[in-house]
Order: C-alpha cells, then sequence, then structure tokens
C-alpha cells in the first residue's frame, strides 16, 4: 500500500500543473482577446514541481529502504516498471537507484535500457524469443520464454528492420518498432552484410568514452588518447564485432558453419577472475548509452572462409585477444536422419538456422574446461517465424540479438 500512495501521488502532482497550466492558457485568450499583452511565465515542469515536493526531501534511509524493497519485489516484467519510475522521480531518488539496481552479470534482471549493452549473467542465460514480420521485414526481440507462455507479460528489447540493397544487406536496430532512423536516440547499432552474405560486422552507434581506436581501416574515426567525452558520431562508426560462415561450394548437405570474433570482448572476460568490460551510462537521461571500449588492434582478426573446416586464428596470444565463437558441431542422428543438438527443450523445429556458440579456445589461453563446454549463444526456431534467443555472460543482449539476425539473411554460398 506504501507504494501504491507514493506513485498515486506522484501522478497527481503531475496532472495538476497540466491542470493549472491549461486553466493559465484559456485565461490568457478570454481576458486578452484583441489586445497585446505579455506572455505569462511559464509554470513550472512536473519535474520541478516534484523536486520541490516532500518526496525529493524524505530522508536518505528511508528512500534507499523504499527503493530496496520495490527493486526486490519486482523481478520480472511489467512490474519491473516500478523501478524505472523511481529513477525518474528526481535527482535523489535516481542517484538511490543507481546505487541498488545492478547489472545483468550481478542479478540476471533487464531494468533500464542500458542493461541492453552490458554482459548477461554467469549461471543461468538470459531467455528470450524472436518474431520475425516477413511483409514488414521487422524482428523483434522479447523478454520470456515463448509467446504462447508470456503472453501479455512479453517485454519488448530490441527491434531490427532488414533493408535489402543491390550490394549487401543491413539490419537497423532500434529500441523501438516503429523508428530505424539514425538520427535519433532510439537507435543503437546496424548488422552489415556483404555481397555474398557470408561475412556480417556489427557496428555500435557510439565510439568509446574514453579509450582511443587503433585501427588501420580509414573508415573508423581516429580519437586522442586523451580523455574525453562521450559524443555521438555518424551512426555505424564503431565496429563491434565480425560474424564469417563457411562457404560450401560442393553443395554438400549438413549445417552451417560460422565465426564470430568479438572485438569488443577480450579473451581474458572468460579467463580465471575475468570480468568483461561494462559500459557506462548518464543517469541524467536513462535512455542515453556509452558503448564498450575497443580493444582490437591495427591487424585482421578474422580469416576469409575458403571451404576449410572452423579454425580460430593461431598467434601470440595475450589478454587483449579479442575473443572468438564457434558455432558447436552438432551431431548426425541416425534414427531421425538429421543433424541434432541439445537445446534442453528450448527448440521444437529443425532448420538451418539454429546454432549453438561456445569459446574457441587455445590451450595456451588457460580458459576453464567449464567455460570451454558452455553454451553462450543458442538460437533455434520453436514455430512459424518464432524462434528463441538464450544468452549469458560475456554477451550483451545487443550482440546476441545482432548475431541472430545474421542467421536470418539469404547465404546461397553456405547451403
Amino acid at each position: 500500500m506504501l507504494f501504491k500512495g507514493i506513485f498515486r501521488q506522484l501522478r497527481e502532482i503531475r496532472d495538476g500543473c497540466e491542470r493549472k497550466s491549461r486553466s493559465r492558457a484559456n485565461r490568457k485568450c478570454v481576458n486578452g482577446r484583441g489586445k497585446s499583452h505579455i506572455a505569462p511565465e511559464s509554470p513550472p515542469s512536473p519535474s520541478a514541481l516534484i523536486q520541490e515536493s516532500c518526496w525529493a526531501n524524505l530522508p536518505p534511509e528511508l528512500l534507499l529502504d523504499i527503493i530496496q524493497r520495490l527493486e526486490s519485489s519486482q523481478t520480472s516484467w511489467p512490474g519491473r516498471r516500478d523501478v524505472v519510475a523511481c529513477a525518474g522521480v528526481c535527482r535523489s531518488w535516481r542517484e538511490k537507484t543507481k546505487e541498488i539496481v545492478r547489472t545483468p552479470e550481478q542479478c540476471g534482471l533487464l531494468t533500464f535500457p542500458i542493461s541492453l549493452t552490458q554482459p548477461g549473467p554467469r549461471d543461468s542465460p538470459i531467455q528470450c524469443f524472436i518474431k520475425r514480420g516477413r511483409a514488414t521485414s521487422i524482428y523483434s526481440l522479447y523478454l520470456g520464454l515463448s509467446p504462447a507462455l508470456s503472453g501479455d507479460a512479453s517485454k519488448l528489447l530490441l527491434a531490427a528492420r532488414r533493408i535489402r540493397r543491390a550490394t549487401n544487406t543491413q539490419f537497423l536496430i532500434s529500441f523501438a518498432t516503429d523508428d530505424f532512423s539514425q538520427a535519433n536516440d532510439t537507435y543503437i547499432g546496424k548488422l552489415r552484410s556483404n555481397f555474398l552474405g557470408t561475412k556480417f560486422i556489427i557496428y555500435d552507434s557510439q565510439l568509446p568514452c574514453d579509450h582511443a581506436i587503433q585501427s588501420s581501416n580509414r573508415s573508423h574515426r581516429k580519437l586522442d588518447s586523451k580523455p574525453q567525452a562521450c559524443s555521438r558520431v555518424p551512426a555505424g562508426r564503431y565496429r563491434m564485432a565480425t560474424i564469417s560462415y563457411g562457404l560450401n561450394l560442393l553443395r554438400t548437405r549438413g549445417p552451417r558453419r560460422m565465426l564470430c570474433t568479438m572485438h569488443s570482448i577480450p579473451i581474458s572476460a572468460i579467463q580465471e577472475g575475468g570480468t568483461a568490460l561494462i559500459p557506462s551510462t548518464s543517469w541524467s537521461c536513462l535512455d542515453e548509452r556509452c558503448s564498450l571500449p575497443s580493444l582490437s588492434k591495427g591487424k585482421n582478426l578474422v580469416k576469409s572462409y575458403s571451404g576449410n573446416p572452423v579454425e580460430p586464428l593461431k598467434s601470440v596470444h595475450d589478454t587483449r585477444d579479442p575473443l572468438i565463437l564457434k558455432n558447436k558441431v552438432p551431431r548426425w542422428h541416425e534414427q531421425l536422419q538429421c543433424w541434432c543438438l541439445n537445446f534442453k527443450g528450448r527448440v521444437t523445429v529443425a532448420s538451418v538456422k539454429n546454432f549453438q556458440l561456445v569459446a574457441a579456445v587455445e590451450p595456451c589461453q588457460n580458459v576453464p574446461a567449464t567455460e570451454q563446454e558452455k553454451v553462450i549463444l543458442q538460437f533455434g526456431k520453436i514455430g512459424k517465424d518464432v524462434f528463441t534467443m538464450d544468452y549469458c555472460y560475456p554477451l550483451s543482449a545487443f550482440q546476441a540479438f545482432a548475431i541472430c539476425l545474421s542467421s536470418f539473411d539469404t547465404k546461397p554460398v553456405c547451403e
């Protein structure tokens, strides 16, 4: 009852401010008809009224207890939106919410938009599903087990629109299903393919805040090594990952072979005691994001396919080398006469698009055996135009969604 009363009073303050604004505008039209007049001072905004209200002056201990109880009680959507509402009350509430709400890696929950660019949990994956719109060429990512089980409680996370061009295919990724403009804040990044559909590049919409990008590619914008403020640059400037599919020139039947080089995730993230880099956020605007720091060097991190089996690059390894993911090799089932993988009940329809990604490591990289066998991302079909997507540390929802989108594009030389 306490939480309901708080939100009810906050709504009353906001509605009261709107009514006062409308009444002053009406009096101006009636009393000032036909005469020149000086425009009255604009009424204070709802956020300013709330900042001056009793809720902004709550004792810090009481405010901390209120937000802690709300955060622990609302562990799923749509109830999770109450936690987001707390961060939008005023500055003091936002600071307390910032202290309490943890990253998906720590709590396994998605709360703010910045959570979609942060690594997932280590222990159990975050389960999502993708709905494909054939008529609109829009792909929507929802939080939940499946449309049948989640129903109206499904939370829209990301959306992508496929744009076919003469030389490539692009997927524009956004927070909204009706706005894919690269000039708006809802735009998060894009996925672009080559002509044959064998290589895809994931681009983020923002450059790193305080790290320099070292690359021989002239299309990348170079920054000084000095720390500087994070600013938005032309969309598609920051290369986050590269996805390559193996060629199948002999047209033999079998699963696809794919290799993902995560330029923004070092191999040290899955080593003993390693951690993935977490993008920061500006809490003055909950939708504002900062991209992950770049760890790529000025060398080519992905080897082109020539029909040979998938193999990780052999070079001098250190903790700054990028994490490389490969698809888990399925086994041939004699009775079913098909290639099979253990999706643990999350995939029910056979499809060439189904895959599981694991880390491609070498013995000299000192990666524990449990991390080598761990499925970091799995994607598969469960119905017509419905697919499941389960991801975990060190991938983020945005990275996992972009990798899965590459599976939807046509690949005539890979199948």
